[in-house]
């Protein structure tokens, strides 16, 4: 059997008409990671009046979420079948959130236009994590948070993301992540530092419990070693 392509980011696009639906179980374990990972980001970050950016924001949920906050938010993506999802969901729900589509290596903002920056499920895909990072602190301004997580690169978070979460319980599509990209919070933090930011607590990101779907639900757990999360500050 042919090898499995890895970091295929056109699954987003694929299920980009039923991102809002609810019929697809992977799309729902998306959309249920993000209250989890705001029980923590909303402590750390005072949303409301904010300009904040969505970094690979997909269809829109964290977006739309952070929209709930009283952000002002910008979501950018490449996938741009996911984005006129997005785009098309805020304007039903009669949302003022802009989307774009490009990437985080040349994102399209001024240089000190943003309050924040949210990059979730997005670090461990793209093309150059340094310019991801050097981008980031560019569009902030002096003070500006980023708000991240990611997976952890070792042999428990390959288990349980593509073995576990791709192979056997089939919450992701085969071929959504490649496990040499995931980032180990050494590096990560090196690439923050040497952006100019001070980062701070890095703390985990899992299942918490399941729902009436049969769905896992999502917060902080005790572990880095699978998800982590966290925030930097741009001095």
């Amino acid at each position: 059997m042919p090898q499995t392509a890895r970091n295929n980011l056109e699954i987003y696009d694929d299920v980009a008409a039923h991102w809002w639906s609810d019929d697809i179980r992977w799309v729902r374990t998306l959309k249920n990671m993000v209250p989890g990972r705001l029980s923590w980001f909303d402590k750390q970050f005072e949303w409301r009046g904010k300009h904040v950016l969505d970094l690979g924001c997909a269809g829109g949920f964290m977006a739309e979420a952070l929209d709930d906050r009283g952000a002002r938010v910008t979501g950018i993506d490449p996938a741009a079948e996911a984005i006129a999802a997005a785009r098309a969901h805020a304007e039903a729900g009669g949302r003022a959130i802009r989307y774009d589509v490009g990437v985080g290596e040349a994102l399209p903002y001024a240089d000190a236009s943003l309050d924040a920056v949210v990059c979730v499920d997005v670090l461990e895909h793209v093309q150059s994590l340094p310019k991801v990072i050097e981008e980031t602190a560019r569009v902030l301004r002096p003070g500006g948070t980023f708000l991240f997580d990611t997976i952890n690169r070792n042999p428990i978070a390959r288990l349980a993301t593509i073995t576990m979460a791709e192979d056997v319980l089939k919450l992701l599509p085969k071929g959504t992540h490649d496990p040499d990209m995931f980032i180990k919070p050494a590096e990560l933090r090196a690439e923050l530092d040497a952006a100019g930011f001070t980062t701070g607590k890095m703390v985990g990101l899992g299942p918490r419990g399941i729902n009436t779907k049969g769905d896992f639900t999502f917060g902080r757990v005790p572990s880095k070693m699978i998800i982590y999360m966290g925030t930097a500050r741009k001095t």
